[in-house]
């Protein structure tokens, strides 16, 4: 009986038959330092309801905070370097050719308004996972994904696009947060097929590959990178949000009941009790209209417990380094650089004041405590926000969060905004 075949050769047949041989002499990627994320500048859409599969014009929320020349000139004097720019492919693939020819001359227009900053771009590819049909599961959640050829045409345009541009300031990161599980062979596979295709029709282009299990360090220290060298010139991103009872507390977009009344958890753990924030947790979960009081006393139950697990671990700054440590080993067994492992995003939301005093203060410690852990191990970082709940910038006043700008190791503006 024939051997069958490894999947190293599988990986380099399929280079082949898209056209795509690999060089000797691949360009150097892009180095990237200090970044941030400028979510929604692509995102918040305007879809119809089911069973319609197409959007609102213009597609995008024209409400939604983008940032303006000034904003990006503020950006790269407080020590910035980069953007990572996340992009819902969403509109693009439901558009016809003249509404998507549109949205790609408006998407050409804010890499070269970053550009003109001096800001180097990281564009995100980062599908809606709230969107009932335009999604990540109907994307890519399987190789035989019903919307992947879709997805794959606008990896391919939106490589061919920033390939004429400026290939040595940009980079393209084709998705966002996998959802297969840690190393899933169907992971490897859409990786593999989406960076190829990127690679033939960009050469120049740095491209960015992460691991599944949501772009999380175990889906990374999971992943082998070998076969993917041929993709160069390549960078590797994973997030970073541990502990989440700490980062989102109080989420309103989380699935799990145990994060809709936390507040008042501290950073780092010592820096409050157990019995503080589970009397803030009370209290919100008091004025939560939406919830039973059968569901409220069982969520309470759940959030009483893991939070008792929190302060018994009393995670601090070791805790994070030790994390991070985790991919600085895994680049180390591989032989790959540092700095070209990206943070890609980390941050933590804002306290609500309604329901405790603010804890502000917690909040620049956790991102500084993260982006030290990060500089420490040599890896660059993308903070996330530019807006939002886990904003730098406040969405109405543009004015900076100076703690959170301190807490980054940047300044803030000459203009004091």
């Amino acid at each position: 009986m024939r051997a069958p075949p490894t999947r190293r050769a599988i990986l380099a047949a399929a280079a082949l038959t898209a056209g795509f041989v690999p060089t000797a002499a691949a360009p150097a990627p892009l180095r990237l330092t200090r970044g941030v994320n400028t979510w929604p500048w692509f995102s918040l859409t305007r879809e119809f309801p089911a069973p319609r599969t197409d959007y609102g014009a213009p597609p995008f929320q024209e409400g939604r905070p983008v940032p303006t020349g000034r904003d990006l000139a503020r950006l790269r004097a407080a020590g910035f370097d980069f953007l990572r720019l996340p992009v819902d492919p969403g509109p693009f693939a439901a558009a016809g050719p003249e509404e998507r020819e549109r949205l790609m001359a408006e998407l050409k227009a804010a890499v070269e308004a970053a550009l003109r900053a001096d800001l180097a771009v990281l564009v995100n590819v980062q599908a809606n996972g709230a969107t009932h049909h335009w999604n990540p599961q109907n994307f890519y959640g399987e190789p035989g994904a019903p919307l992947f050829p879709a997805y794959r045409r606008f990896v391919s345009d939106l490589a061919r696009l920033l390939e004429g541009i400026a290939p040595e300031r940009l980079a393209l990161e084709p998705v966002n947060e996998p959802p297969q599980g840690c190393g899933a062979a169907s992971w490897l596979t859409i990786q593999d097929d989406l960076l190829g295709e990127a690679r033939r029709v960009a050469p120049r282009l740095t491209l960015v590959a992460c691991g599944a299990c949501g772009s999380m360090i175990t889906g990374l220290t999971a992943l082998d990178p070998a076969p993917l060298a041929r993709f160069a010139p390549l960078l590797f991103t994973f997030h970073y949000y541990e502990p989440y009872l700490f980062s989102h507390q109080g989420a309103p977009w989380m699935r799990e009941p145990v994060y809709r009344a936390l507040n008042a958890v501290p950073w780092p753990a010592s820096a409050g009790s157990l019995k503080t924030t589970l009397a803030a947790v009370r209290a919100r979960m008091a004025g939560d209209a939406a919830l039973s009081a059968e569901a409220k006393r069982e969520a309470y139950a759940l959030t009483e417990a893991k939070l008792a697990e929190y302060f018994a671990a009393q995670p601090d700054k070791r805790y994070l380094a030790r994390h991070l440590a985790m991919v600085g080993e895994w680049g180390r067994r591989h032989g790959i650089a540092p700095q070209r492992i990206v943070l890609g995003e980390f941050g933590a939301l804002r306290s609500d004041a309604r329901y405790v005093a603010s804890r502000a203060e917690d909040r620049a410690r956790y991102v500084r405590d993260v982006r030290e852990a990060a500089e420490a191990e040599g890896f660059p970082w993308a903070f996330w926000n530019l807006f939002d709940g886990m904003g730098l910038m406040d969405d109405a006043t543009r004015r900076f969060d100076p703690a959170i700008v301190t807490a980054l190791g940047l300044r803030v503006p000459a203009d004091g905004r």
